[in-house]
């Protein structure tokens, strides 16, 4: 199936064509996860689920970056927020994270000063603007951002501003997925692997997935074409007892990745382990700022000690992460843990699975 447009990818017949191809090739049950938040939030607002035949069941997996990150680091932010001469800036989803105690949101309604930035880029300009304060960049998420935040202490570095500190809890997908796979209570058949990391990192970076795992593997884009023929190709791939790495997102995603970008997170970043929400400590996951860039490394500059914390009681974050629960099997689900009133970042963030059976699961 050629497409050429993009206006095709949301095309209606195209959708149903691929839909009777999923029923008439689905023969045996199976378990699908999608990783990445987006996705998640596509295939309910394009009612996928309700599309495919009983036999296919998606789950979603540990694609959003507000959600894995760790109930520790939520509560080291909240610390940087309570020093003395320092501006807080970060993306609007993590604001509303509860910690142990309290919020950024919290910490803001009292007088610290913390910022709603949209870029790394704004953060600078703000410590060019504060010279007499510290500004910390809260940097969370995956191979997507890191890139850009790495260009920012790059930048900083360049024009002298010091006063820029980025406290990075960055996480990289590969690393979190092998996990997973090594995990005896994950049990999937097969990956719709996430495109705007894929837009960086390249296919190559999951070839192992296929030849150490032996788990069938599609790159997808987010429209609704993109994932029903992701289902559409893991199925024929399953049926067919093929574990091959499929890419059905050309027009972004290539072997090699954005090699540039790449070059640029290896040079201010180096790996380290790093503790993802409910699933735990994965080795080599994190991406910790290189001793030649500690002048803007927050975690050195302010001395910031490691923060033992502790999940909300019967939060399912982590289960539902791994794909193991759904949110409706969480105790907490609609009723204490409501978008108004979260519990865990599943329900805060736009792309958290709990937000988004919220507002589109109606059965």
């Amino acid at each position: 199936m050629i497409i050429k447009h993009l206006e095709d990818y949301r095309d209606t017949e195209l959708s149903r064509q691929l839909v009777e191809r999923i029923h008439l090739s689905s023969r045996h049950p199976v378990r699908l996860m999608e990783v990445c938040g987006t996705h998640t939030v596509s295939i309910f607002r394009n009612g996928i689920r309700s599309l495919l035949p009983d036999t296919i069941t998606l789950v979603s997996g540990p694609g959003c970056p507000v959600c894995v990150t760790d109930q520790s680091e939520i509560d080291a932010f909240i610390a940087i927020s309570r020093m003395e001469s320092v501006i807080v800036t970060t993306f609007g989803d993590l604001i509303r994270v509860p910690g142990a105690q309290s919020s950024l949101q919290n910490e803001r309604s009292e007088g610290k000063d913390i910022r709603i930035v949209y870029s790394a880029w704004d953060a600078v300009e703000i410590a060019r603007q504060h010279p007499d304060k510290r500004v910390v960049f809260l940097g969370v998420g995956f191979e997507t951002t890191a890139p850009t935040i790495a260009a920012s202490i790059l930048m900083a570095q360049k024009t002298g501003v010091t006063n820029f500190l980025v406290y990075s809890c960055h996480k990289t997908v590969p690393a979190a997925l092998e996990a997973l796979m090594n995990s005896p209570d994950v049990h999937i058949d097969g990956l719709i692997l996430p495109g705007h990391v894929s837009v960086i990192i390249g296919t190559h970076a999951y070839t192992f997935l296929s030849t150490t795992y032996h788990i069938p593997c599609v790159v997808a884009g987010f429209e609704p074409v993109d994932i029903l023929q992701a289902v559409y190709r893991l199925i024929h791939l399953i049926e067919s007892g093929c574990s091959d790495l499929e890419n059905v997102y050309p027009r972004a995603v290539t072997a090699e990745g954005n090699l540039k970008a790449v070059h640029m997170m290896g040079e201010v970043f180096e790996p380290v382990d790093a503790a993802w929400r409910g699933i735990g400590t994965i080795a080599r996951s994190g991406l910790k700022i290189r001793d030649k860039y500690k002048e803007w490394d927050a975690s050195v500059q302010l001395n910031i000690q490691p923060v033992e914390s502790h999940l909300p009681v019967g939060c399912a974050c982590g289960d539902i992460l791994k794909g193991t629960k759904l949110p409706l099997e969480c105790r907490l689900y609609k009723n204490c843990c409501t978008p108004d009133n979260p519990v865990g970042p599943c329900m805060v963030s736009s792309e958290g699975t709990c937000a988004a059976y919220f507002r589109y699961h109606h059965s």
